[in-house]
């Protein structure tokens, strides 16, 4: 290739020679070559599909000279003649060239192609033009495909690094200005200054990929290892040279024993692919607080970039349908690095030092112990997937943490029930014979089973292939002095090894594996002075649960865990029942401040019981206040319907300035999702008996509103990201005084031109209504929310601030009108269409009909503030049936706003884009 870069333009010219060699078995009519700058193109190519999905707004948002593309392509045959190529229909980031003759194996052809790149920013995925004509090139050019079974690797660009090129030899010159550098991980074998551009000559043999940095400041170092050459930028201003220098030689020299000698001589390890897949937990620390020590620091992130730039630079493997390996390889070579060379160090370094957290498990837990923790969150939601998926069908969680963590753990699993260093030799033996030719992962499997002394089936069968989870207890249990008696209760049926060890003074006195678990088999071993037996001491297990993996040798009886209360929310301590106590502070309008005490028995791991109960004063009225629930959890693992809550909910607080109410909730919510776990769709029944008991109140009256029960079931149905959004709403009411049925439809879209549309729909219709009152009926602005379900600050305000309040829910109009509630029936739209970013203009429609009176024509629109959809939000009426609102006297108090200040709901804003 020979490669011009022009840094103004931010593109690139290429003409290229390739010289395709047949070294399969079949008679190949066409090539494919990878074409990965087309992703960039426009909003609608699969990688813009994934941000939204991924709810991502910058790449939608961006601007046309911000995007990448491939243009100008020209490809013609070894005699010069122009060849046909097309994009495939179904993947459009490769295209394929139709050949003029049929190329026979161990045949060459060869063809020459010429085209331009534009190179996209590097805000979106970290490859592509920074600041100061600064670039990060990475699959920019046109190469050929992987090819197996009879057919080329057809994958889009998903942002997920697993482009799956074929081996290739390279030979480049690239093209610079004078005033930049280049760096590279191909072998440079000359440098020369033409015409005011440096021209760099690089070569490579055996590379499935290979790397470009055009740089200004000479922000990359050069470290000369014995075996390497190490290009970096890896940022650390608190270490010198020689410090990073010895941490380098260090990781390299290690990486060597276990894996082998990198296969190139020349690798990059730059800040960019850290930041991409940083170390999921020390990403998130400011560096002010930082609890390690910087050599640590700058050693475990050189240490996972270094590994991951070492195995896709060596393992041939198809990255999309074989990344287990490349994840599990990698997390098992870490944890190894860690226990040698870090065996003391933990989760959160220097603050397990402090005498003030030392009982926080959060902090005393080794630092390899977080793998499991962040595993298991997946696995306690019931969001966990199998090894074995293509990359492209994982959560984005699983995908960078979870999957990628269970991976390493896996084989950390296997080597120690094995015993007998057959997996490090074993992945030392695969990762050289990637060195010799394509593999798959049924080559990995291969060398595992050959070199095991034991069957091991069940590691592909139960842990690679499935997601069954694990979990073992003791069951029958006796002892003597000198030796122990037990069974063991598989409860998930999952078939695989376990470990049972035996504990005195927190040291192993015995340990044996069982192979198979049989039920109500008895084993029996030596007792060794143990005090203690526990299943899996060490978590070398992926299990599902450890609260029930141990029994005191003490007393037989199953022992009463005590109580521990803990000031946040800590991980699972298999020995005690935690409990969070936080004091809280919350307002609202009638009762004030609401100081209180929370207490929990929520852990970072979700788990089947859970009890929240916040009692609170109010100081406006002096007197105890409070909520709280208690629910568990059923989740069902091969089922759609994979998540049943059983609730009880209660609320004691104000509604008015002078009265109470209580309201009790007992509900029962019904989750289903598709069979694709990265389909945003969710579906959710809801069925539940609503309470209300309200003091009597001066300020609000509203016949038979004291004490009522309301029969309730919604159904709900949404699919969301960042350019669509499209949900349905059903719901049923039924008390003895009335009964409703209510549906409601929303829809918004983000354009192309960077436009908004929202429409919503709502009709609800009374079956029956005997109540002489407002207060059950539909809200055209403003409903009572008798169902104490909405955050009004205000719930009972007719004036003031608090009133003007809205809620997404019944009409959702903003204009306060003469008629502002039906009895009857009642139909609306709203609709908003953005002006400017979060500027838009909004419009409601409707008809609402009360008893006895002819169905009303109602209508307002005004300027809507969407600065955070859902979240904040105001609304300036201009006209409506009132007439030209912007005009009239108070016009302040007209003024709609919609704030959340649950915790909870603003926190679905960072955590959606992960699950």
């Amino acid at each position: 290739m020979i490669v011009e870069v022009d840094n103004e333009k931010k593109e690139l010219t290429v003409n290229q020679e390739l010289i395709y060699f047949n070294q399969t078995n079949d008679t190949l009519t066409n090539i494919v070559l990878n074409d990965w700058m087309n992703g960039y193109t426009s909003k609608n190519t699969p990688l813009a599909a994934r941000f939204s999905d991924e709810f991502g707004r910058s790449f939608h948002l961006a601007k046309e000279k911000e995007r990448g593309r491939t243009n100008n392509i020209t490809i013609a045959d070894g005699s010069k003649t122009l060849l046909t190529w097309e994009r495939d229909k179904n993947y459009p980031d490769v295209i394929q060239i139709r050949l003029k003759e049929k190329l026979l194996p161990n045949q060459k052809a060869s063809f020459t192609l010429s085209y331009t790149v534009k190179i996209p920013s590097d805000k979106f995925t970290k490859y592509g033009y920074g600041e100061n004509g600064k670039m990060y090139l990475k699959n920019c050019f046109l190469i050929p495909a992987r090819y197996e079974k009879k057919g080329f690797a057809k994958y889009d660009n998903l942002n997920l690094d697993d482009c799956a090129n074929a081996l290739s030899d390279y030979d480049a010159v690239v093209k610079v200005p004078q005033k930049f550098d280049l760096f590279s991980d191909l072998y440079e074998t000359q440098r020369e200054t033409t015409n005011g551009l440096n021209n760099y000559h690089f070569s490579g043999k055996n590379r499935q990929d290979f790397n470009l940095f055009v740089d200004g400041k000479k922000d990359f170092e050069i470290y000369k290892n014995g075996s390497i050459e190490v290009v970096s930028n890896l940022k650390d201003d608190r270490l010198n040279d020689i410090q990073r220098a010895i941490i380098i030689d260090r990781i390299v020299n290690y990486v060597s024993e276990n894996l082998g000698k990198f296969p190139q001589s020349k690798v990059t390890v730059a800040q960019a692919d850290y930041d991409r897949n940083p170390f999921y937990g020390l990403n998130q620390l400011p560096l002010f607080i930082s609890p390690f020590p910087d050599e640590f620091l700058y050693e475990i992130k050189f240490l996972k970039t270094y590994l991951n730039n070492y195995l896709h630079n060596t393992l041939q493997l198809d990255p999309r349908k074989d990344n287990w390996i490349y994840d599990g390889i990698q997390v098992y070579v870490m944890m190894k690095y860690i226990e040698e060379h870090h065996p003391d160090s933990k989760m959160m370094g220097s603050v397990a030092k402090l005498k003030l957290l030392r009982g926080y498990n959060l902090v005393s837990l080794n630092f390899n112990g977080q793998y499991s923790y962040l595993y298991m969150l997946m696995a306690r939601k019931n969001l966990d997937q199998a090894l074995s998926n293509p990359k492209n069908t994982l959560i984005k969680f699983n995908e960078k943490i979870a999957s990628k963590y269970r991976a390493g753990l896996s084989l950390r699993y296997l080597d120690s029930y094995l015993e007998n260093n057959s997996v490090p030799n074993s992945i030392k033996e695969f990762v050289a014979l990637n060195k010799t030719k394509q593999t798959q992962a049924k080559d990995f499997e291969s060398i595992l089973t050959t070199n095991s002394p034991k069957k091991i089936d069940w590691f592909f069968d139960k842990i690679i292939d499935s997601r069954d989870i694990i979990d073992f207890k003791f069951d029958k249990l006796t002892r003597t002095k000198d030796s122990v008696s037990f069974s063991l209760k598989n409860k998930t049926e999952t078939n695989v090894p376990i470990s049972v060890y035996g504990i005195k003074d927190k040291n192993v006195v015995f340990k044996k594996w069982f192979d198979t678990v049989i039920k109500d088999s008895i084993y029996t071993i030596p007792r060794n002075n143990a005090e203690k037996i526990v299943i899996n001491y060490k978590n070398e297990v992926p299990e599902y649960n450890l609260r029930n993996n141990w029994r005191s040798l003490s007393s037989l009886r199953v022992t009463n865990r005590p109580i521990k209360f803990i000031f946040f929310k800590d991980l699972e301590d298999p020995y005690y029942n935690q409990v969070v106590y936080i004091p809280t502070l919350e307002y609202n309008l009638y009762d004030g401040l609401l100081p209180g005490i929370r207490l929990h028995n929520k852990t970072i791991l979700d788990k089947p019981f859970n009890f929240d109960l916040n009692p609170t004063v109010s100081t406006k009225a002096q007197s105890l206040s409070g909520k709280g629930y208690l629910y568990f959890n059923q989740f069902n693992r091969d089922s759609n319907l994979y998540f049943i809550r059983y609730m009880m909910s209660g609320q004691y607080l104000h509604y008015a300035p002078d009265a109470y109410y209580t309201k009790l909730a007992p509900t029962i919510f019904f989750n289903i999702r598709p069979d694709d776990f990265r389909d945003n769709r969710k579906e959710l029944f809801i069925v539940k008996e609503v309470i209300v008991s309200k003091e009597k109140t001066a300020f609000t009256v509203a016949d038979k509103s004291e004490n009522y029960a309301v029969f309730n079931t919604k159904y709900i149905n949404t699919k969301t990201e960042v350019t669509n959004h499209l949900s349905f709403m059903g719901d049923f009411q039924y008390a003895p005084d009335f009964g409703k049925l209510a549906g409601e439809i929303q829809y918004r879209r983000l354009f192309d031109n960077n436009r908004s549309l929202n429409i919503r729909l709502f009709a609800g219709t009374f079956l029956h209504n005997k109540t002489k009152s407002t207060y059950f009926d539909f809200g055209l602005d403003r409903p009572t929310d008798y169902l104490f379900e909405s955050e009004y600050l205000g719930r009972s305000e007719t004036k003031g601030l608090f009133s003007q309040q809205s809620i997404v829910s019944d009409g959702f109009f903003k204009s306060m009108l003469e008629t502002r509630t039906a009895n009857r029936w009642m139909t609306t739209v709203n609709a908003g269409y953005s002006i400017w970013t979060w500027i838009e203009a909004y419009g409601d429609i409707g008809f609402i009909k009360n008893a006895n009176i002819a169905p009303k024509f109602v209508y307002d629109g005004g300027i809507r503030l969407n600065l955070v959809t859902d979240y904040f939000e105001l609304y300036f009426p201009v006209y409506s049936n009132n007439g030209w609102e912007i005009g009239q006297q108070n016009y302040g108090e007209r003024i709609r706003f919609i704030v959340a200040f649950r915790p909870e709901t603003l926190i679905t804003l960072f955590t959606r884009k992960w699950f």
